[in-house]
């Protein structure tokens, strides 16, 4: 069963019900016991950083999700999600991330050309730069869709997929068994119910 996390931001019904459709046993969740139970889990966000990370810290969550990784249970971020897995971000002032991945959220209105719009809405294909069992669904070349005006950093050999857009945009991030989505699969139509569907085969 997938725990999708529920500490106040986030899509996550629409992720649900794209679970649901795929097959894949999952529940929307605050109760820190059935996090502390679940196979899986699914950190989504929407929204500023320092907040999101804020709500964690309030509602122990992140203790509760801390524990499982380390327990060796698989994690994907999403969107703002996948940003808290970083070390910390300079999103209105500097705030610490969950430190589960080497790197720092910055803004792109900072690396883009002159020109360019933050933030980055709309489909951008995907250029695999490393290999992910995410990624066994999907083509090089595939779309999805992005909604954000921060982006990863200093990730290293965690980033998996990139999207050109100015800059190299990491879309798809892993360490180990923590994944990361800078695009929302539950908005990505096939390409990201087959990321999903990954997801759930991991």
């Amino acid at each position: 069963m997938i725990a999708i996390i529920d500490y106040g931001v986030g899509n996550l019904y629409s992720l649900s019900h794209s679970l649901t459709y795929l097959g894949i046993e999952n529940t929307v969740t605050r109760d820190r016991q059935v996090i502390s139970q679940a196979d899986k889990l699914i950190l989504p966000g929407v929204g500023a950083f320092g907040d999101a990370r804020q709500k964690l810290s309030d509602t122990g969550m992140d203790e509760a999700l801390l524990s499982r990784v380390r327990a060796g249970v698989p994690l994907l971020g999403i969107c703002l999600g996948m940003q808290l897995l970083f070390m910390k971000s300079y999103e209105y002032g500097e705030h610490p991330g969950l430190g589960l991945i080497d790197g720092e959220i910055c803004p792109l209105k900072d690396d883009l050309p002159a020109g360019m719009k933050v933030p980055q809405i709309g489909w951008n294909t995907l250029k695999f730069v490393g290999e992910s069992p995410l990624l066994r669904y999907v083509r090089e070349g595939d779309s999805v869709y992005y909604v954000h005006s921060f982006y990863a950093k200093g990730a290293g050999s965690a980033v998996k997929a990139v999207s050109e857009y100015g800059v190299e945009v990491p879309g798809l991030v892993q360490r180990d068994h923590v994944f990361g989505a800078q695009f929302h699969p539950e908005k990505s139509g096939p390409v990201g119910l087959s990321i999903l569907r990954a997801f759930g085969e991991v």
